[in-house]
């Protein structure tokens, strides 16, 4: 899985998602409700304490000025997202005089701390640290008929920074909460990115795993059908019985092609029991009756397997000898189709535990069987079949006028 996106490679509408209207509606609830209740609490405190007439007007009117000092910074709060510090420091600053302030103020410093900017909350905290100190030394003690002691002024002022410290450990905790959660879904997106691709090419390889059988089934069996029609449409020269004959073989080869296709389909379907079908595919086990098929068409084949030893009681595996077998059957085609007449030479030689050669070569022909039109995927999924069998490949005409295939591939014991 590849690695999560580090803090700086995310984009600012994933560490600063658009709220929606509920999301809006409620922190603006929560800051006039905070805002409210700290405005009642102190108004009791200050109606609370006998007081002379002018007092009372100045109590009046710094009760009124705390609340309307506290909608205005409510008011600022929509612009907290565009100018973070700004408003933060003005809601800071309303609240030296304003308890209504604190609610919009609190909320203004926890979105300011999800920047996570360190110079943005050194500046917020000199200025709420003084606003604090000014509203607790100057401020309140006008307002109040009793002189606060000392004790009490620095315990208010101890409370406030207290108070900052809460709501900017908030504001971080929402931005590597919401980190977290844009991380999840950038892995998350990287992962079916990566299952996508996965699936694409597990597809491709299984097209050409299925283009494979099919070519290496159909081919050779084709061809051998093309070639007796070939004989029965130019040579007049065939009587009642042999033509007779050449049909039953166009027939039988026609038969086994669609055979052996329903054993590739079968293997191809295996994760469907209903479809599937139970024949085995061709080893070289089958390989005389290869043999004996490209002798009756025509083509002089001799097999040389005099190195391929075997001890006894030992098999040689299915996957080996199949992948063996087609690369016998490919090369009897193409030596068919390219080379008509000619000799070919099939050598086999390997032992478990050092591997299987396979070898096979004729003269190319001076001329190719004008009834076939070279498609140039045979010897490609020849080579695909060795690479997945972790052998190699190779193939093409020598200096001696042969054209010659080989393959060699691992035989465990």
């Amino acid at each position: 899985m590849p690695a999560p996106p580090r803090v700086h490679e995310l984009s600012e509408e994933q560490l600063h998602p658009p709220l929606r209207t509920w999301s809006r509606l409620w922190r603006y609830l929560l800051a006039a409700s905070a805002g409210v209740a700290a405005w009642i609490a102190s108004a009791l405190v200050m109606l609370s304490s006998p007081m002379t007439p002018a007092q009372e007007d100045v109590v009046g009117a710094a009760l009124f000025l705390d609340f309307g000092l506290g909608v205005a910074a409510l008011a600022m709060l929509p612009l907290r997202r565009r100018f973070p510090l700004a408003v933060a420091c003005l809601t800071a600053v309303a609240s030296v005089a304003s308890a209504t302030a604190m609610g919009p103020a609190t909320v203004a410093l926890v979105s300011m701390a999800t920047w996570r900017r360190r110079a943005w909350v050194v500046a917020a905290a000199v200025v709420f640290t003084a606003g604090a100190v000014v509203s607790e030394v100057a401020y309140r003690p006008r307002l109040s008929p009793a002189e606060d002691s000392a004790l009490d002024i620095a315990g208010g002022i101890v409370l406030s920074v207290a108070f900052f410290a809460a709501a900017i450990a908030t504001g971080y905790y929402i931005a590597a909460r919401r980190e977290l959660v844009a991380t999840l879904r950038e892995r998350l997106a990287a992962a079916e990115r990566e299952q996508a691709l996965t699936a694409q090419v597990e597809r491709d390889a299984e097209r050409n795993r299925i283009a494979r059988e099919m070519h290496d089934v159909l081919a050779h069996r084709i061809s051998l059908v093309a070639m007796h029609s070939g004989a029965l449409a130019y040579r007049e020269d065939l009587d009642r019985a042999q033509t007779a004959a050449t049909a039953q073989t166009i027939q039988a080869n026609a038969q086994l092609a669609l055979t052996e296709l329903r054993q590739v389909l079968g293997v191809l379907r295996a994760g469907h029991p209903a479809l599937a079908v139970p024949e085995a595919q061709p080893t070289l086990a089958e390989l005389p009756a290869l043999i004996a098929d490209a002798r009756e068409a025509g083509t002089d084949v001799r097999l040389d397997a005099s190195g391929l030893q075997t001890p006894p009681g030992k098999l040689m595996p299915q996957a080996l000898s199949l992948t063996a077998f087609r690369i016998v059957q490919e090369a009897l085609t193409n030596a068919r189709k390219h080379a008509p007449g000619q000799l070919v030479t099939v050598r086999l030689a390997g032992v478990p535990g050092s591997g299987l050669e396979v070898e096979i070569r004729n003269l190319v022909g001076t001329k190719a069987n004008p009834d076939f039109t070279p498609a140039g995927v045979g010897l490609t999924g020849l080579a695909e079949r060795a690479d997945l069998a972790g052998g190699t490949f190779e193939c093409g005409q020598r200096a001696d006028g042969y054209f010659v295939v080989q393959a060699n591939l691992p035989w465990n014991e």
